[in-house]
């Protein structure tokens, strides 16, 4: 059992997690994006047109994991991102990061919660679906401030399940699978691939990105790992290679059982796609609805975990209000921090006025706000990843990126298309992430004396 630190010692998390429960938290990071979000693509892309993007995000998230792993395994820090690009960068560097990873993963978890409330008005239409996103928030904020060992303990079990489930979708639809169903229309609405398609492929970028999101927040839980070093690798790897085969198999099963074109623009495809399958009353379908909650559960209580641990390294070093880097004297868990990108993401949930912009839905929009914090972040680290190669060779690297410079050089560049791209279709939202990060800067540099003082002391 941990102590507590002595007075005035900065705030320290326990290290409790074992290799099997950093996979866990990476792959149930993530695997809501097997479930929902990804639909969309279909409906600026088409099927074929997806999975053409689709892999190639794919390849950046797996040469930007394998490069990102040699960050988190020579810095095992709770701000992730935020520390690497201020070793690299300074204060600055590690401002842009920090911001943008939260914003990656405060604006992540209402997207989800609305699509638990999809699932729930499903089984009880009477349901509110947000009133049931509300209580989400409120059931996984309580269980991550009781205890980590608990909350990645719950999360292994329910990631688990969730790939059972995922799994059983794809063994239930397949007598219905067809190839034509898949292809038809899949050039974005043609049968046939041409330049016209083009422009769908690059506006569905952030629903693939949507498939992997947030796998990188593992290296917020590094400082309460037992192994970061030899745990972290692991965890990544398996972690990217179990994403990518699910992504794959969800999207052609789902796009092959029928009308492809009902499945875009909805919250919850899964259990659409079966329908036509099993009827609505089938107890397949009441299965999927049930245990499809696993996926999204796994995502949203793992998202609250990673932004937690960003606000609280980011005010444990003044860059937010110290006030949220207090730490539970029982749970030693930063409860204050829970609770704060709690209240954000309530109130993007009931914010439709202000986030429907450019004519897309609301759970849309706060995907792709999502991703330009992503991208960002991304952009980011591996530019720290190079200056950090030149500026400090004599680092302690217990792994380094394989393929060096070519698996970094591959994940920087794809992720500045992806970002060009989405600004060219996503201006509106890009003006109010800028925005986001405006308002932050000034914070940081209206507070910049009170960080000195901090690093003096």
């Amino acid at each position: 059992m941990s102590t507590p630190p002595a007075p005035g010692a900065a705030p320290a998390l326990k290290q409790t997690l074992n290799t099997l429960q950093l996979w866990g938290i990476a792959v149930g990071l993530v695997i809501s994006g097997e479930y929902f979000g990804w639909s969309y693509g279909w409906a600026s892309a088409g099927t074929l047109g997806f999975t053409v993007t689709a892999l190639f995000i794919a390849a950046m998230y797996t040469t930007f994991i394998f490069s990102f792993t040699e960050l988190t395994t020579s810095m095992p820090h709770a701000g992730g991102p935020f520390a690497y690009s201020k070793a690299a960068f300074g204060p600055t560097g590690g401002y842009l990061a920090g911001a943008a990873t939260l914003i990656e993963f405060v604006f992540a978890p209402p997207a989800i919660a609305l699509a638990i409330g999809a699932y729930l008005n499903v089984q009880f239409p009477g349901l509110d679906p947000k009133l049931a996103a509300v209580g989400a928030y409120l059931v996984f904020m309580t269980l991550n401030i009781v205890g980590v060992q608990i909350a990645a303990t719950f999360e292994l079990l329910i990631t688990i399940l969730a790939i059972f489930e995922l799994l059983v979708f794809m063994g239930v639809v397949s007598p219905a699978f067809s190839m034509a169903h898949f292809v038809k229309g899949g050039w974005a609405g043609a049968d046939h691939f041409s330049l016209a398609a083009v422009p769908g492929m690059f506006a569905a970028i952030p629903f693939a990105i949507w498939f992997f999101l947030a796998i990188e927040g593992v290296a917020m839980a590094a400082e309460e790992a037992k192994d970061p070093r030899r745990s972290i690798p692991v965890a990544y790897i398996t972690g990217i290679l179990t994403l990518v085969a699910l992504a794959v198999g969800v999207m052609v099963f789902a796009g092959g059982a029928g009308d492809w074109t009902t499945l875009a623009n909805i919250n919850d495809p899964l259990p659409q796609a079966m329908k036509r399958i099993v009827g609505e009353n089938s107890n397949w379908l009441h299965m999927l609805v049930w245990l499809g909650l696993f996926g999204l559960i796994a995502s949203f209580h793992g998202i609250i975990l990673g932004y937690s641990r960003q606000i609280f390294a980011l005010a444990r070093e003044a860059y937010l209000p110290v006030y949220f880097s207090k730490i539970h004297p029982r749970f030693r868990t930063p409860q204050r921090a829970i609770l704060a990108g709690g209240a954000i993401g309530i109130a993007a949930i009931y914010s439709d006025n202000l986030i429907k912009l450019g004519g897309q839905t609301l759970t849309a929009n706060i995907v792709t706000m999502s991703v330009f914090g992503a991208i960002t972040m991304y952009i980011v680290s591996m530019a720290s990843l190079f200056k950090l190669r030149s500026i400090a060779p004599d680092m302690v690297r217990p792994f380094r990126a394989p393929l060096y410079p070519f698996f970094p050089a591959f994940a920087l560049a794809s992720a500045l298309v992806c970002m060009g791209t989405m600004i060219w279709y996503n201006a509106l939202i890009f003006a109010v992430f800028a925005a986001f990060l405006a308002l932050g800067y000034g914070y940081f540099r209206l507070t910049g004396q009170a960080r000195l003082a901090m690093a003096r002391a």
